[in-house]
């Protein structure tokens, strides 16, 4: 949480001219819901259903060939199930760190921004304790990113050259390339 995900996840996309999608996004449209109120109504275990359903949705898009960024939630990323799908498809994956009290008050700016509800977001304490369990499985990502004092443009340029992603033309009607 508050690494950036979805800011850089977009920039890449646009500095690609590939799709974006956050799951979270994907997981919200097939539940109806929000995810605070999955969590909050249901809890984490049927939380973790819907991503596991959205990722897999996700994926046989890809399969397809439609390249895109997705932007997966911090839990997404460790479960060992998600995490063999991901492996499975040989998707390059990106972690993107930042120090604990960092993420710590971007997460807190952002959601006092909103006015929203991080569901594990509760305290300082919980938060680095959540993060140092989930460490190890951050590190299984192919590439590691420090965002901290970072523009997201910035970002975005060192996984678009770390990974050699290439900028695709998208066609007009005409056969123009925009």
């Amino acid at each position: 949480m508050g690494a950036g995900k979805t800011s850089v996840g977009r920039a890449l996309a646009e500095r690609v001219n590939w799709v974006f999608e956050d799951l979270d996004d994907r997981i919200e449209r097939l539940e109806r819901r929000p995810i605070a109120e999955i969590f909050r109504d249901s809890g984490e275990t049927v939380f973790r259903q819907a991503e596991r359903k959205a990722l897999l949705y996700v994926l046989r898009e890809l399969a397809g060939g439609i390249p895109r960024i997705i932007a997966l939630g911090g839990g997404a990323f460790v479960q060992t199930a998600n995490a063999e799908l991901l492996k499975a498809a040989g998707l390059p994956t990106v972690f993107l760190d930042a120090s604990v009290e960092e993420l710590w008050r971007r997460c807190s700016e952002q959601a006092s921004q909103a006015g929203t509800e991080r569901p594990l977001l509760r305290s300082s304490d919980q938060f680095r304790d959540l993060y140092q369990r989930r460490l190890d499985g951050y590190r299984a990502a192919a590439i590691r990113i420090e965002t901290g004092n970072r523009t997201v443009e910035e970002i975005a340029a060192e996984i678009a050259e770390a990974l050699r992603l290439k900028a695709i033309a998208i066609r007009s009607e005409e056969g123009e390339g925009e």
